[in-house]
């Protein structure tokens, strides 16, 4: 996995802790079986700090969708937490999986979810929508 524009939304606090999100799950996709456990306990670290400091966001805000949201990042702390028990366990080939469905899961959790919340924090907090530039952008004309 690696950061890319298109995981942009526009929101600086947001997009400034997806970046440290992604950095870590690239940095576990290219760890060996051993290397695996400490990288995911970082990785469970950043994880709780995002989605607290997401979570926090929309309480605070009253984000109506806010539940859906917690939700989904309740029931990734809880798949990462089952497989840290797992690795200490010396199931060492169960970090990889949960590695690729978090680098599969995260651009669609940008997508859908996180991009609703950076417009309406934008909303909140500036008054209108965020504007993102992204510079990976593949224009065609039709002539």
């Amino acid at each position: 996995m690696k950061w890319s524009d298109n995981m942009l939304v526009g929101f600086k606090p947001m997009d400034d802790e997806h970046i440290a999100f992604v950095e870590m799950i690239e940095r576990m996709q290219n760890a060996t079986a051993e290397e695996l456990p400490p990288l995911l306990d970082q990785f469970s670290d950043v994880a709780h700090a995002h989605f607290e400091s997401e979570n926090k966001m929309m309480e605070e805000t009253q984000f109506p969708p806010r539940q859906c949201h917690i939700d989904e990042h309740m029931a990734v702390l809880k798949s990462v937490a089952e497989v840290q028990e797992l690795l200490v366990q010396g199931q060492l080939t169960i970090g990889a999986s949960l590695v690729d469905e978090l680098a599969k899961w995260f651009p669609g959790h940008v997508t859908h979810l996180d991009s609703a919340l950076s417009h309406w924090m934008c909303k909140k907090q500036l008054g209108g929508k965020p504007v993102v530039i992204k510079r990976s952008l593949n224009l065609q004309h039709d002539k």
